[in-house]
């Protein structure tokens, strides 16, 4: 195997200014980083053909979507995280979404935090090591329904995969787990500082099982977004959820953007495994599917498979009708997950042997982006900022 390649703190950091400065920041860069500033100049042009005043079809197009934050770059769900990818330029920055035993909602990617804090390093909780059953999936861990929030905040959190991002690692232990209220506060405040909106975008993690515990997500989350002014169709946040009926429930207490998540075509989501509903993710991506998601959401976010799939060997196959027949319904496209290294690329874009080197991210980029969809989510916001600035300026 090769050795990774370094990318320094150094390195990052130009990588960094150079995000920023593909979104007007004022840092000035020679060289091809001047090049990706002029793209982008070029860039916020064809956008205002696609933006409608407030709200979510302002934003420019393809939208960069920071997954879980700069998780690239820092521990994922962390305010570390969330700032990195805002300084870098994120259009939007995720967070998901699970509740505390006595019903705050923090973020985490899932409840189960064995592998995204130090709980393990804790002997006062370690009698709470159990198994559960989430979603039809059994699970052993520690897992956030089973504490306090004041005990949740003793914990610290860490890299995900730190045999894929051992930088990341460096990290470990800087941040703790931020419930979503700190979230917000924290991009109202960035929002005054910047003087423009901070745009999130909010997952709630298996709520089905959340609900049947007595910690329901929806009624939570709608009055943290009532109390910050975030309700409304025009306010600067979307909502989504691999469960449909999760996002019919949000339509009926706010007014905010919902997107619908899809996973692999074979698959249901759970509230229909739980409702005896049969239809799968292939039902729900075909003509009628969409039109009765756009009944109640104004999009979807599917995996890029949905758009372009994989054949055995790991390459893009022919491109499906999704954003076509989604587009045909007014439904925006925000599909996941790009990342730089070659373990998550397709596999005519990986560069190398070694499977946590950065492969062809800006080729794969380029036709991910070729097929028409609105947005992404990146695990790496800087890459797919200078990206999608070469692409609209094409």
């Amino acid at each position: 195997m090769t050795q990774p390649e370094r990318r320094t703190p150094a390195r990052r950091a130009v990588l960094g200014a150079a995000g920023a400065a593909v979104l007007g920041g004022s840092t000035v860069l020679a060289g091809g980083t001047a090049q990706a500033v002029r793209s982008a100049v070029a860039a916020d042009a064809g956008h205002d053909a696609r933006r409608k005043g407030h709200g979510y079809r302002s934003l420019p197009v393809p939208t960069v979507i920071a997954h879980r934050g700069a998780s690239g770059y820092r521990p994922e769900h962390t305010l570390g995280s969330y700032q990195l990818a805002l300084d870098m330029g994120a259009h939007v920055v995720e967070q998901d979404l699970v509740p505390t035993k006595d019903g705050h909602l923090v973020c985490r990617h899932e409840n189960e935090i064995g592998g995204t804090t130090d709980v393990a390093d804790h002997p006062e909780f370690a009698s709470r090591r159990t198994t559960k059953t989430v979603d039809g999936v059994a699970l052993t861990g520690w897992f956030t329904e089973d504490f306090t929030l004041a005990e949740l905040k003793t914990l610290r959190a860490k890299e995900r995969i730190p045999a894929t991002r051992q930088e990341n690692t460096l990290y470990d232990g800087r941040w703790d787990v931020p419930t979503f209220e700190e979230v917000l506060r924290w991009a109202e405040q960035e929002g005054r500082r910047r003087g423009r909106e901070v745009w999130l975008h909010v997952e709630t993690k298996h709520p089905t099982y959340f609900r049947s515990l007595g910690l329901a997500l929806e009624e939570r989350l709608a009055r943290l977004l009532r109390r910050h002014g975030r309700h409304r169709a025009d306010s600067p946040v979307f909502l989504q959820s691999f469960e449909p009926g999760s996002i019919q429930r949000l339509a009926r207490l706010v007014d905010s953007p919902r997107v619908v998540l899809l996973s692999a075509a074979n698959t249901r989501p759970w509230d229909f495994v739980q409702s005896g509903d049969p239809r799968t993710v292939a039902d729900l991506v075909t003509p009628e599917g969409l039109r009765w998601i756009a009944s109640y959401a104004q999009g979807i976010g599917p995996t890029i498979d949905l758009i372009l799939p994989r054949d055995a060997s790991g390459r893009l196959g022919a491109e499906t009708t999704l954003v076509r027949d989604a587009h045909a319904d007014d439904l925006i496209l925000h599909p996941y997950t790009q990342r730089n290294e070659n373990t998550f690329l397709p596999a005519e874009y990986r560069r190398g042997t070694d499977p946590v080197a950065y492969g062809d991210a800006f080729g794969a980029l380029q036709r991910f982006f070729a097929t028409g969809i609105d947005g992404i989510f990146s695990d790496n916001a800087d890459t797919a900022l200078l990206a999608a600035a070469d692409f609209t300026a094409r």
